[in-house]
């Protein structure tokens, strides 16, 4: 049908239906005021908010490691002495056969003979026909009242100004880095400290001590190589009292125990300290390695000969099973056991507690 059809049909179909025309006529404005309120409406409605990412996770920070405490740094000395115990005695009970395996075993923990003998006779005394675990028990209580004779009993006075610390030992036995750590330590209690590298035979002595100063903060006098050590602690003291130094601390050669002259050089050394400032040296420590297990007794029979030693310190003990050997140098000396080295880091050395490193070597 075409558009002209359309336009005849529609007139014929309005000339028919009057009415239906008005109403239609009518509606078409209403529909058209109604469509206009709903399209502003829509307009005047807030736009829909844009999808955005969910934020991303929060993470909590990986924790960070503990430090190793005594018992994991004492490890290796706690399995030689003690670990073995369990593997020995097992079910048994405390007869002649059962003392005489306890006997090898002491005597290969580096305790020293003289210690060693007294330990097994204090457990025939006192766990004859006990098991294992009586067996620890009197053990643990002989080696904690050893230690405990060794413990210091109060921080060392620094009333003296300089107060002077003369450190002896052996090459390689951590002596230079025992002076860099102390010095730390005095540092961070707000003390000014002075330092003397005293150990002119050794090449590298200087530097390293020098280094340690740096990293420290710490005033480092130093000789000629192969120069005089009793000039240059005569010249740190000297230096101390003029800037007002609280603490001194003077370096040794490494000497070996059996070169004689050299301890009479050391003996020399604490003469003239002792000439420079009344009382001086004030502390004088003895770094022993305890890498070195029952040598370390006869270093520091030698040591005590020649000098007044005031304190130990047992360095290396973390890496070594022959860490018993503090339990004979107790035993042998009475010295008290001032600091024992655990690690690399400054902090690793620390004041020696007797009943916390018993509680570490068994176990507890």
């Amino acid at each position: 049908m075409d558009a002209s059809s359309w336009l005849g049909a529609l007139a014929a179909w309005a000339a028919a239906h009057p009415s239906m025309l008005l109403l239609l006529a009518a509606a078409v404005p209403a529909v058209c005021i109604l469509l206009a309120g709903i399209t502003g409406r829509l307009r005047s409605l807030p736009p829909a908010p844009e999808a955005t990412a969910p934020p991303p996770e929060v993470v909590a920070p990986a924790a960070a490691p503990r430090p190793a405490g005594l018992r994991d740094r004492l490890r290796l000395t706690s399995e030689a002495l003690v670990g073995r115990l369990g593997s020995l005695l097992g079910a048994r009970r405390v007869d002649p056969a059962a003392l005489e395996d306890l006997e090898a075993l002491l005597l290969g923990a580096d305790l020293g003979v003289r210690t060693a003998e007294a330990l097994l006779e204090t457990v025939r005394r006192e766990a004859s026909g006990g098991d294992l675990a009586e067996v620890r028990r009197v053990l643990r209580e002989a080696i904690l009242a050893r230690l405990r004779r060794v413990q210091p009993q109060a921080a060392s006075a620094t009333s003296a100004k300089p107060h002077v610390v003369l450190v002896l030992g052996v090459n390689g036995s951590g002596k230079t880095t025992t002076i860099g750590k102390l010095a730390a330590r005095y540092v961070s209690a707000g003390r000014r400290v002075l330092l003397g590298a005293g150990d002119t035979f050794r090449a590298a002595a200087t530097p390293q001590l020098q280094v340690w100063g740096e990293r420290v903060g710490c005033e480092v006098i130093a000789g000629t190589q192969g120069g005089d050590p009793a000039a240059v602690a005569f010249d740190t003291l000297k230096a101390a009292v003029a800037r007002g130094a609280d603490v001194a601390i003077i370096d040794t050669a490494g000497r070996l125990q059996t070169q004689r002259p050299l301890m009479e050089e050391l003996a020399k050394i604490a003469r003239v300290i002792g000439r420079e400032v009344p009382g001086a040296p004030h502390e004088t420590l003895l770094v022993l390695d305890a890498n070195t297990g029952q040598n370390a007794i006869s270093q520091a029979k030698l040591f005590t000969q020649a000098a007044r030693v005031t304190g130990l310190v047992l360095t290396k003990l973390d890496g070594t099973a022959k860490g018993g050997v503090i339990v004979g140098l107790a035993d042998e000396f009475g010295i008290p056991v001032r600091y024992v080295g655990l690690g690399e880091s400054v902090d690793d050395l620390r004041d020696f507690d007797a009943a916390e490193f018993v509680d570490a070597l068994f176990g507890e």
